[in-house]
């Protein structure tokens, strides 16, 4: 069975529920290292689908910072 593709905006979701778990403490320390391990995959994930569209912006003569031409 294949998983399903979360957006960018799922991801971040995602990673923000790992956060508010991971600092309430109750988790036992096995299922604290499986959360630690999903947030710094969805990390990196999300560091690259935030590079790819910086990429793009300039490749459009758009300043990825400023939003402007």
């Amino acid at each position: 069975m294949e998983k399903k593709k979360l957006s960018f905006e799922e991801k971040l979701a995602r990673l923000e529920q790992i956060v508010t778990e991971a600092e309430q403490g109750k988790l036992p320390l096995q299922d604290t290292l499986r959360l630690h391990e999903e947030g710094e995959k969805l990390i990196k994930e999300l560091r690259e689908e935030l590079s790819a569209a910086e990429k793009k912006l300039q490749e459009n003569g758009v300043d990825a910072e400023e939003g402007t031409k």
